[in-house]
């Protein structure tokens, strides 16, 4: 029985989020549905200035657009599920990478800051959310990038070990 699970993206661009709906079995992943949900572009000004004025940025500014792109994951989620056809009760979880405003993992106390609520995504569906995929990485050496090459070895691994795989 495969297990579905749903993906959230968004890119240093911050032009809106990219929503996948997938299942996996031992050794494939089927794609059921992919949506792009544009940011609005008042919203897209005010995170560019997020991630681009960072002494300026008042704190209240990061919070109030923290839970804002929350809701905005929350309805890519949504709406990926609905293009899907598959049931919310059939989601093991979602995957959100959030919205990245700060990246420094090769600075002299490396960070990386991705903004967007799992628990507003997670209340809003009624799917548990896992998020902050980039913190323990960055903590254990990494440039915040964890979930990839796991995954490449995985889908890709064993007879198929001569690939290249650009990102």
């Amino acid at each position: 029985m495969p297990a579905y699970y749903i993906g959230l993206m968004s890119g240093t661009s911050m032009d809106g989020i990219d929503a996948a709906v997938v299942s996996f079995d031992d050794h494939s992943v089927e794609l059921h549905a992919t949506i792009n949900l544009k940011y609005p572009e008042a919203l897209r000004d005010d995170l560019l200035r997020a991630a681009n004025t960072p002494v300026d940025e008042p704190l209240e500014d990061l919070d109030r657009l923290d839970a804002l792109v929350g809701e905005y994951f929350r309805d890519a989620a949504l709406e990926a599920l609905k293009a899907s056809g598959v049931a919310a009760g059939d989601i093991t979880a979602i995957g959100s990478h959030g919205q990245t405003v700060r990246h420094h993992p090769d600075a002299e106390s490396p960070f990386s800051l991705q903004i967007g609520n799992p628990d507003v995504i997670a209340g809003g569906t009624g799917i548990v959310t896992v998020g902050d995929f980039r913190s323990a990485d960055i903590a254990a050496g990494g440039q915040g990038a964890p979930l990839v090459p796991p995954f490449h070895d995985w889908l890709f691994g064993g007879a198929n070990r001569h690939r290249a795989i650009l990102n």
